[in-house]
C-alpha cells in the first residue's frame, strides 16, 4: 500500500491556489478539468517531494462546504518554523497557533482546512514574537 494524496474541496480555486502555492509554498503538479462532471482537480506537492500530494477539488457549480476542522489537518515539515510563519504573516495569513515551542504552528486555508507546520529535526529555541503570541481562532 502507498499513500497517494489527500483531497480537499475548495470553494474558490484562485484563493486556494494563492494560499497553498504563493503563501504556503506548494507547487502545482498537475491539473485535470472534467467538463462532464463540472469540476477541476489540481494536485499540489511540496517542492522536491511529489510523493505526498494534496488534491484540490473545485466544483464549478457553487456549493457550501463546512466542517473543515472535522477533516483534521494537513501537516508539512519546514526547515525553519519561524521563517515559515514570518513569510505567512507577511503574506496576510493568520497564525492560529503560533510556534511558541519552536516546533509546531497551525494556520488555516481560505476554506478552513487546518494546516500544521512542524519544525524539521529538533525544535528551535523559543523566540519572540512567537513565544508570547496567543492562539487566534480555531486551529
Amino acid at each position: 500500500m502507498k499513500y497517494l494524496h489527500t483531497m480537499v474541496r475548495v470553494a474558490d480555486l484562485d484563493a486556494a491556489l494563492d494560499f497553498y502555492c504563493n503563501k504556503l509554498g506548494l507547487e502545482e503538479v498537475r491539473r485535470h478539468d472534467v467538463e462532464a462532471g463540472r469540476f477541476t482537480l489540481v494536485f499540489l506537492a511540496a517542492p522536491g517531494d511529489h510523493e505526498a500530494q494534496v488534491e484540490l477539488t473545485y466544483n464549478w457549480d457553487p456549493e457550501e462546504y463546512s466542517g473543515g476542522r472535522n477533516f483534521g489537518h494537513l501537516a508539512y515539515a519546514v526547515d525553519d518554523i519561524y521563517a515559515a510563519c514570518r513569510r505567512l504573516v507577511d503574506a496576510g495569513v493568520t497564525i492560529n497557533r503560533p510556534p511558541r515551542d519552536g516546533r509546531m504552528a497551525f494556520v488555516r486555508s481560505p476554506d478552513g482546512i487546518s494546516i500544521e507546520l512542524l519544525q524539521s529535526g529538533d525544535a528551535l529555541a523559543p523566540a519572540e514574537p512567537w513565544s508570547s503570541m496567543k492562539n487566534t481562532g480555531q486551529w
